[in-house]
């Protein structure tokens, strides 16, 4: 995908319907991250680094469900409609967006959600160490796929696949 073209200024289709998409993107990213992160915990793959419930603790809950409530609803609505927000002031093509954007909540994730669940900065205590790594890697396929689909629903990318239909 090229570089964007609505650089300074976002066209009006650019923001039309631009939060449908953004939660459509959200909704796609955060069903594809919570069966990686199913995968993960069936395969046995660092057993203790369970992201749902950290978040579920740090919440001062303590049940599974609570966690992935609140994952699904800042997966979805929150970073859905922030990311429909900031995308079109963004220059790159949106799937680097995406990823720009999920650094940035995982920086968040490593600096405020596992030390207020009590595993410390980068959930240095109790965690493996391998965690940064394994969380920023789930936090691009979620900013991956976010902004690919976000991308792929943009108006003038329907209006083309529309236009090579008809002829």
């Amino acid at each position: 995908m090229d570089a964007r073209q609505d650089l300074t200024y976002p066209a009006p289709t650019a923001r039309r319907g631009s939060v449908a998409r953004g939660l459509i993107a959200a909704l796609t990213a955060t069903v594809v991250v919570s069966l990686l992160m199913l995968l993960k915990q069936a395969l046995g793959f660092m057993p203790n680094v369970n992201l749902v419930m950290e978040l579920a603790n740090a919440l001062g809950y303590h049940s599974a469900a609570a966690g992935w409530t609140a994952h699904l609803i800042i997966g979805v609505l929150v970073w859905g409609l922030l990311f429909s927000w900031l995308d079109r002031y963004m220059r790159f093509a949106h799937w680097v967006n995406g990823l720009f954007f999920a650094s940035v909540v995982w920086l968040g994730v490593m600096l405020i959600v596992l030390p207020a669940a009590g595993r410390g900065l980068f959930g240095v205590r109790g965690l493996e160490l391998g965690t940064p790594t394994v969380t920023l890697l789930l936090h691009w396929i979620y900013g991956f796929v976010l902004g690919s689909v976000y991308g792929l629903l943009q108006p003038e990318r329907w209006a083309s696949f529309r236009h090579r239909l008809a002829h």
